[in-house]
């Protein structure tokens, strides 16, 4: 018996001879092989394929093209010199006739404020107490009253008074804003130095003083409110009505 013989087996089992029986794997595990490549195979080429169309089609999923457009919106706009808006033209100071009137308690606002203001370029008109309807009403700043005419009267003159109110006078208040209404004005008081007028004193009506143009594009009555302090600072005022005269263009949000 060999020696390749398990103990106890005889028979039909013994090995004898030179030649041995060849140990195969049985044939179902070659099928079950061969599925698990063919599958991996089909899987591989799918993913490569949906690879390829990815590069060519710039893919990568709806976020990554989302993000790709992003990029490219954002380059494109920093590249793009975006067009100007056209400077806007504005009324020189002197174009503009103030008429300054107080509305409040304090005696001689309206003469202090009318010559700051004639400092700074604009042509000062009738200075004078608030008449009724506004007199000690006003709890601004500053109102501005301007008739339709005053185009951007109103903005410049707003530019160097913080936090004004700015309104168009009502229908007969002010005709077109050319220096011929008077709905809104009053009368300079000739008989405020002397004290027979009522109402908060010491505001003289000396519009011939202060130099009053009648060539003027527009008229504006100043009326100094309870919550006013001062003109706002020249410089700030002379940055704000140069950001009126040439707005900042923006910047495009389409693609």
């Amino acid at each position: 018996m060999s020696m390749l013989t398990p103990p106890g087996m005889g028979g039909k089992y013994r090995v004898t001879g030179t030649t041995f029986p060849r140990m195969r794997r049985p044939r179902h595990r070659r099928a079950v092989l061969a599925a698990v490549g063919a599958t991996a195979a089909v899987s591989l080429v799918g993913w490569g394929t949906v690879q390829a169309v990815d590069i060519f089609t710039g893919g990568g999923g709806p976020a990554a093209r989302a993000a790709v457009g992003d990029k490219n919106c954002t380059a494109r706009q920093a590249t793009a010199s975006p067009a100007s808006p056209a400077p806007v033209a504005l009324p020189e100071p002197g174009e503009i006739t103030v008429n300054v009137y107080n509305a409040t308690t304090e005696s001689g606002l309206a003469k202090k404020t009318a010559k700051a203001l004639e400092k700074r370029g604009f042509t000062i008109g009738e200075i004078d107490n608030a008449p009724a309807e506004y007199d000690k009403k006003v709890k601004d700043t500053a109102l501005l009253l301007s008739g339709p005419g005053a185009g951007k009267a109103p903005e410049v003159l707003g530019a160097h008074v913080t936090d004004a109110r700015t309104e168009q006078a009502r229908d007969g208040d002010r005709d077109s804003g050319d220096g011929g209404g008077d709905g809104a004005k009053k009368q300079p008081a000739e008989g405020n130095a002397k004290g027979d007028k009522s109402g908060t004193p010491d505001e003289t009506g000396d519009a011939g003083d202060a130099g009053k143009a009648k060539g003027s594009k527009a008229e504006i009555d100043f009326i100094i409110g309870e919550a006013f302090t001062g003109l706002a600072p020249e410089s700030k005022a002379t940055k704000t009505v140069a950001a009126l005269a040439e707005p900042s263009p923006r910047p495009s949000s389409r693609c």
